[in-house]
């Protein structure tokens, strides 16, 4: 007998006649958790083993068996409609019954388990958490002000690429002058640090504000429309992009490629809701790579920045991207002719009137 059987909606019932002709033994093992293998225990026994499937039916909701007339050693031949349904992939299945295994039965136990692991990736949202660690009194030749450090994760899993990040005081009134312009109704209840005239320095103010400033940042970051506005994203991200490209467009692309590394993770989590956000970061990053002779990573870089673009063959960037993904393609050994196809097309449906290469293209971003 083969040591495996493949179970659908139901379970196996097992019967077993000794030899000597006793008292037939009974028994059912709820194969939903054994993926439709058969017990090795089953194939060690002296006596006749048959294995019959049971298979569900549901009448009004509720899941009932079935029960065939005589034991058989394999499972029934399914209708062409039932084979077409079996055959169906295991995300459209368990639509049928989430959080039952059961539609995923022919699955082996690790793609069962990589199955249910993104599928409560998709489900959960990400979140994000503030921490204001730190603050350093700095002085310059005309100013002396504190500069807070902020710590930015990701809930639900162990967070590698956390955003630590530096702002000071008039970096948040700016950012709260620019969201009253369109949100002032949303963020009315919002309390904001008070600046003081005397004191900004003492280790208690300072306490205090850190400690407002955390809570400032996750109470906008609860505001659905405020978390996704170009202010709020700007305000964590745009210093240190300014800064990447300033590097980029004076050749500094060691130093470039750092700083665009440790904020493109965190604009990804911040711009989920647009992923077009990241296309100049990604080029950037692309442009770097190439630069520094890393075709490889830099092939990388240009594939996230494709896959943000979707096919949006309107969008300034998508062109020279894809001009210069086909070089890289073509020097990798990789496969150029079908982004070559697509470039052509795209020039055909949509002429790029300016002509700019992909390097033109992003220096030209965040100059101001």
């Amino acid at each position: 007998m083969v040591p495996g059987i493949i179970a659908g909606e139901g379970y196996i019932e097992e019967r077993s006649e000794e030899r000597k002709g006793r008292k037939p033994v009974s028994r059912v093992d709820d194969c939903f958790g054994q993926l439709g293998l058969v017990p090795a225990r089953v194939l060690r026994k002296p006596y006749r083993t048959y294995l019959r499937l049971v298979p569900f039916r549901r009448q009004g909701g509720q899941a009932t068996t079935h029960q065939p007339s005589s034991p058989i050693l394999h499972p029934p031949r399914a209708a062409p409609e039932q084979r077409d349904l079996a055959q169906e992939r295991p995300s459209m299945r368990a639509l049928d019954a989430p959080g039952s295994p059961s539609p995923n039965s022919s699955m082996t136990t690790g793609e069962l388990q990589e199955y249910w692991r993104k599928e409560k990736r998709c489900w959960r949202r990400v979140k994000l958490l503030f921490e204001v660690a730190s603050a350093r009194i700095e002085e310059r030749k005309v100013s002396k002000f504190v500069m807070y450090q902020i710590v930015v994760i990701q809930t639900g899993s162990f967070d590698s690429n956390k955003a630590v990040l530096e702002r000071r005081y008039s970096d948040f009134e700016m950012l709260q002058k620019n969201l009253l312009k369109t949100f002032r109704e949303e963020i009315e209840d919002i309390a904001f640090p008070k600046k003081h005239l005397v004191g900004n320095f003492t280790e208690e103010m300072i306490s205090e504000r850190k400690l407002a400033f955390k809570e400032y940042l996750t109470l906008l970051y609860a505001i659905r429309c405020v978390r996704r506005s170009r202010e709020f994203i700007d305000f964590l991200t745009r210093p240190e992009l300014r800064e990447a490209f300033g590097c980029l467009r004076g050749g500094q692309y060691g130093r470039a490629l750092d700083i665009l590394v440790r904020v493109v993770p965190l604009q990804e989590k911040l711009t989920a809701h647009c992923p077009v956000m990241m296309v100049p970061a990604l080029c950037a990053m692309l442009v770097c790579h190439r630069d520094l002779e890393s075709p490889a990573e830099a092939f990388a870089a240009g594939e996230r920045a494709l896959q943000c673009l979707q096919a949006r063959e309107g969008h300034r960037y998508y062109a020279p991207l894809l001009d210069a993904m086909i070089r890289l393609a073509y020097t990798l050994g990789k496969d150029f002719v079908s982004l070559q196809e697509k470039l052509q097309e795209s020039q055909l449906r949509q002429p790029s009137p300016w002509g700019f290469t992909l390097k033109e293209l992003t220096v030209r971003e965040y100059l101001y």
